[in-house]
């Protein structure tokens, strides 16, 4: 008896991951599980700085859009979306893993920080995600799967992570009022906390190696996850075996936040 040829669960599907730096990016993760799985993958790259770090990983995915995306210059976002629409007319999943404050703010008290910060802050790592949901649900003619990069640090306070934890927390009510608002258009919008995770952006925080021990040590599983455990995750969230899930903020952290 011959085995039934099974086909790629996200075969078809068309994704755009905005947000790798390297190869340690978390977005770099899900575009790996995409690609795995079947799906064709846009990538995105920051400036032409960026470009030479990211080109040979959107190759490694087989990247048929590879566009540049700075969401602090206007414009630049509407010319991606118009790009996809040209290009594949469609789109099944998003990925937000973008974030940035002012160095002063990461480093120092919440109390200090400044208010031209505060908005930086918001409008590149929340706001840029509301505008790329708006842009992106029109293209999700058959549903679609959006996410945003969380952190603990939303929910609770981690020490040093400063401007951060506020920002995160009103990313993920963001996800779930988008999740509300996208549900009819069977759209699903989940903000995925990962872990401690060695990114270039977590390089940013204080006394992050004790973090990542601390980690590991408090971890259930005991161990750290990477980014292919959170492109994995994603990967499923996209799938039709999660059609009835939205909204909720997703851990992908070894289960260090069940913990006191």
């Amino acid at each position: 008896m011959s085995k039934k040829l099974r086909r790629p669960v996200l075969e078809g599907k068309k994704a755009l991951v905005v947000g790798i730096a390297n190869e340690y990016s978390i977005a770099y993760g899900c575009a790996r599980a995409f690609h795995e799985l079947g799906a064709d993958v846009a990538i995105t790259y920051l400036n032409e700085k960026a470009k030479p770090h990211v080109e040979p990983l959107a190759r490694a995915v087989e990247s048929p859009l590879f566009l540049p995306l700075d969401v602090s210059q206007p414009g630049d976002m509407e010319a991606l979306f118009k790009r996809i629409k040209k290009e594949w007319g469609q789109l099944d999943i998003l990925v937000h893993s973008i974030a940035s404050a002012k160095k002063e703010d990461i480093k120092g008290n919440l109390i200090d920080c400044s208010a031209d910060g505060f908005a930086m802050a918001m409008d590149i790592s929340v706001h840029s995600f509301i505008r790329m949901a708006k842009l992106a649900a029109p293209l999700m003619k058959d549903g679609g799967t959006m996410f945003a990069m969380s952190y603990h640090g939303a929910a609770k306070v981690v020490p040093n992570y400063n401007v951060m934890g506020p920002v995160k927390a009103a990313l993920e009510a963001s996800c779930r009022y988008l999740a509300y608002e996208l549900g009819p258009q069977k759209i699903r919008v989940h903000p995925i906390s990962p872990g401690p995770l060695k990114t270039r952006a977590a390089s940013g925080l204080k006394d992050f190696d004790m973090l990542l021990n601390q980690a590991m040590e408090r971890a259930p599983v005991g161990e750290l996850v990477d980014i292919m455990d959170v492109g994995f995750t994603c990967a499923y969230l996209a799938s039709p075996y999660a059609r009835r899930m939205t909204g909720d903020t997703v851990y992908v952290d070894g289960g260090i936040n069940i913990m006191a």
